[in-house]
Order: structure tokens, then sequence, then C-alpha cells
């Protein structure tokens, strides 16, 4: 079965809302470079109600170790997440597990950093460019998901109920990430847009 995250929540009725059509995980957004950041208070009491086997995750790029510290110690994510250039030994630093973010904006050039990240929990694949952030809502080159890797693959990237379960048919991915394709605005998630994506995964 298809896996399937959330992300970039910032109100706690949309968390609960995901949780209860059937998302497996949440993610919050710590790094400034994003629209939907959360502060770390918000963080925690979003994290706290989540009802049990629903996993959260912290979202970061190019942050502060300090403030990756921070974040662990005071809403204790069960993983990290990492989007900017963190090498593989700097994001181990930290001893949590981690998913590394790949930016496959470039298409079949970016598949060379898919093998960069050995210690990482898993990969998640999103579609825009090298050094954007996530959550622009761009597809990329689906039928490029690599079958060889012992790492769980993500897909995210330009999700939405219409293609997800053609992405999912296409790719075979682990799991699915999607932000935009289930909000009204940033940080604003769409009760009906999200219950529509996970019920499409699930029939996929």
């Amino acid at each position: 079965m298809t896996r399937i995250k959330c992300c970039g929540m910032t109100r706690m009725e949309d968390a609960l809302l995901a949780a209860q059509y059937g998302a497996d995980a949440i993610g919050v957004i710590f790094t400034a470079r994003s629209r939907r950041r959360v502060d770390i208070a918000d963080a925690r009491a979003i994290c706290a109600e989540l009802p049990p086997f629903v996993s959260t995750v912290a979202l970061f790029m190019d942050d502060e170790p300090a403030y990756v510290r921070e974040v662990l110690r005071e809403v204790q994510p069960d993983l990290l997440q990492f989007h900017g250039d963190e090498s593989d030994e700097w994001c181990a630093q930290f001893g949590h597990r981690y998913l590394k973010a790949i930016a496959m904006g470039e298409g079949a050039a970016a598949l060379p950093r898919l093998r960069a990240y050995p210690r990482a929990a898993g990969l998640l694949l999103d579609g825009h460019g090298l050094g954007e952030a996530g959550g622009s809502g761009k597809a990329f080159d689906w039928s490029l998901m690599p079958a060889d890797l012992a790492q769980p693959l993500i897909l995210a990237g330009g999700l939405t109920a219409d293609n997800v379960a053609h992405a999912v048919r296409v790719a075979r991915p682990w799991a699915v990430d999607v932000s935009s394709g289930i909000e009204s605005a940033p940080g604003i998630k769409d009760a009906a847009k999200m219950h529509a994506f996970i019920e499409a995964v699930r029939q996929a």
C-alpha cells in the first residue's frame, strides 16, 4: 500500500482532518524560506494532538544545527526532512532518522544525487529545481523514479487528486507527499481536496 504524507501543516484542524482521512504522516515546516513555516510552539501543539500511528516529520532547508536540535528537543518529531544543500554527513549529525529531498527539476541530471545519502531513511523526489524550496506544485517525469535503490522513495511535486493515481501506477513509490495540491492557500488545507487525494491514493 502506498503511504501518504500531507505536508505544510500550519493549523491543528487540518492536521487532525488529515489523520482522520487516513494520512500516514504529516509534515510541519520550520525553515524561514517557506510560506508554510510554523513556530515551535504551534508545531508542538499540532503534533501533541495527533492520534497514535500518525508520524510527524519536521522540515528544514539549510538551517542552523542549533535550530534543528531545538526543534528535536521541543517538538520530538518522528523524522527530520532536509531540502537544501545538506550533505549526508550533515544530516546524520543529529542521530535521528531523516529523509532527504532531491530536487528533480533537472530531470535525469539529478539522478546521481540519489546515491549521495546512504544514511537517509528514505529519499523524497520533488519537482522543484536545485536550490528552490519545496511546495512549488511542480511535477517531474515520474518514469525517472529508479527501481534499484534500497531506500524507500517518496514521490512529491505537482500531485493532486486528479493525477496521483496515475503517478502511483507509473512511479510505484513507497509513499506520496502532497502540500499545494490539497490547499486553498499556502498553509491552508482544503478538506475536500485532502479527502479526495487520500481516497485516490487508496484506490490506486
